[in-house]
């Protein structure tokens, strides 16, 4: 059998289409270079809510944060400013904040924008069930790292 090889992406392909008329919320996952369990921590969460407060090019709505890696889904606060360069934003602010040397962000992030409401809550869900999935907690409310910035609605 014949089997075509593509080459694996070393970097996700970003890029968010936005109507006009139309909701647009998308989940990103965002790690910590080398896996480094550093996220999971008071000073870190509170920081990182100050800053998407502040950075309000892209809105974040719900979050969670695990020790290595966060997802947060993000709507357009403003459409002119790209995805890739609001993740660069508020990655470049928080390593100016959080002073931490050891405690850097992996290169780029992975992007998935969501098509309906139900994919919205189904990928909450998932998001939301995380750490219980880690081992890190028994019930996904006992997670103290996550929350809720801004409300997204579908419509």
């Amino acid at each position: 059998m014949n089997q075509t090889h593509f080459p694996k992406r070393k970097r996700p392909a970003h890029g968010v289409l936005i109507l006009p008329n139309r909701p647009t919320i998308v989940l990103i996952t965002v790690c910590t270079k080398n896996r480094q369990p550093w996220l999971a921590d008071d000073e870190v969460h509170r920081l990182l809510r100050e800053i998407w407060q502040e950075a309000t090019a892209w809105l974040v709505g719900r979050y969670v944060l695990m020790p290595d890696h966060l997802h947060l889904f993000a709507s357009p606060g403003d459409p002119d400013l790209s995805l890739d360069n609001w993740v660069r934003f508020w990655k470049s602010l928080f390593r100016r904040r959080y002073r931490h040397p050891d405690h850097r962000w992996q290169s780029g992030y992975w992007d998935r924008r969501l098509r309906t409401w139900e994919s919205y809550d189904a990928a909450w869900e998932y998001v939301r069930n995380n750490p219980v999935r880690h081992g890190l907690v028994k019930t996904a409310d006992e997670w103290k790292f996550q929350g809720e910035i801004y409300q997204l609605e579908w419509w």
